[in-house]
């Protein structure tokens, strides 16, 4: 599966896509049912999307993404329009003066990276085969062209009402606070275009090929059944992964609170697990995983639910009570591990009490994948 590269988007790859994408999204994202429904309808509307790869863009190629900004749990009962899709790329290209060359996910997590397919294929741009987080985080300015220093302006968003905003920020921890009180005022949920890039700054900054990841893992989920393979094992091979915890879910809190879906879970060891206990804290995205105060894996590194039948992913908003899980863990892109990447998604700045440390020293430490 290493050599696959994707070209096209089908409505095959979008259910492998909006698999894949749950599991790299750590929970958040926006909910891929709802991304993966509105991809397959834009599809079935105007054809398949070309896929492009970062190392065929033109140099001074205007690439800009497109996200939702907000609490996934709005946005599963406000689910966008096309033209909220395509209004903030409208917006950018007023504001540049010039065409999108192609468009692009901010992030490959959930919802969000099939929300650019909408627009893609409406407008008939290619989509990039990349990504700006390698999986998703809760603010805007948690990307690595902020990490590179690449100015976040212009940004562009619009609501389902047919409003639309312009700005210009200094920074994107200041596009963060504006736009999520934007967004708080467009009604928890907004569209998003931020960070419009040139192909030789895509080159250098994003991280490539994510969207073809994805299509590999959502395809390991589905086809692991039927080859009679155990698909948790089988991904976490592809993704040099682990296994940190099998149980059910006993408590869950859960809030929407300045934009965001917050709150923790409380997990119960089941079979040979029991009599352990695991918290997991999110804010949109699993964040941190601990047993007895101690970090079983720290954010950058990424943190997923999955259904311990079928092994298809869990996210933040549905997670139930008495779900029987298994909690996986793998290690983030190197970027996030860098003194600016800890200070700008480390667990500090999400107020947790809890070093980084990254996951291959913590499940050494307790003995290898479990």
């Amino acid at each position: 599966m290493t050599n696959f590269k994707l070209t096209e988007l089908n409505e095959q790859a979008v259910q492998y896509i909006a698999v894949g994408a749950a599991v790299l999204g750590t929970g958040g994202g926006g909910d891929p049912h709802i991304g993966k429904l509105m991809a397959l309808q834009a599809i079935r509307k105007y054809g398949p999307v070309r896929v492009v790869s970062p190392e065929e863009l033109e140099d001074d190629a205007l690439v800009v993404p497109l996200s939702m900004i907000g609490a996934p749990t709005v946005m599963n009962e406000k689910i966008p329009s096309v033209e909220q899709m395509t209004k903030p790329l409208e917006l950018i290209e007023k504001e540049l003066g010039r065409k999108v060359s192609a468009i692009m996910p901010i992030e490959v997590g959930g919802g969000n990276s099939l929300v650019p397919v909408i627009a893609a294929a409406e407008r008939g741009i290619p989509l990039l085969d990349a990504d700006a987080m390698g999986r998703a985080f809760p603010e805007s300015q948690m990307v690595t062209f902020f990490l590179d220093g690449i100015d976040c302006s212009p940004i562009t968003m619009a609501d389902e009402r047919g409003n639309g905003v312009l700005m210009h920020a200094i920074d994107g921890v200041w596009e963060e606070r504006m736009a999520r009180a934007i967004t708080i005022q467009m009604g928890g949920s907004a569209s998003i275009c931020d960070y419009p890039v040139t192909g030789a700054q895509v080159k250098a900054s994003a991280i490539p090929h994510t969207l073809t990841l994805a299509y590999e893992i959502g395809k390991i989920l589905y086809e692991s059944k039927d080859q009679k393979q155990n698909p948790i094992e089988e991904m976490l091979k592809h993704l040099n992964g682990y296994a940190l915890f099998h149980g059910k879910a006993v408590d869950i809190r859960r809030r929407t609170e300045g934009g965001f879906t917050r709150g923790e879970a409380v997990f119960e060891g089941t079979d040979e697990q029991k009599g352990r206990t695991m918290r997991l804290f999110f804010q949109n995205e699993f964040l941190l995983a601990t047993e007895d105060g101690e970090s079983l894996a720290v954010t950058p590194d990424l943190i997923s639910l999955l259904d311990q039948d079928t092994g298809m992913p869990i996210t933040t908003e549905n997670l139930k009570y008495g779900a029987r899980v298994t909690a996986v863990g793998f290690p983030c892109d190197p970027k996030w591990r860098t003194p600016k990447g800890l200070e700008t998604v480390g667990p500090q700045y999400f107020g947790y009490d809890a070093p980084y440390v990254p996951i291959e020293q913590l499940t050494a430490k307790k003995g290898g994948a479990q």
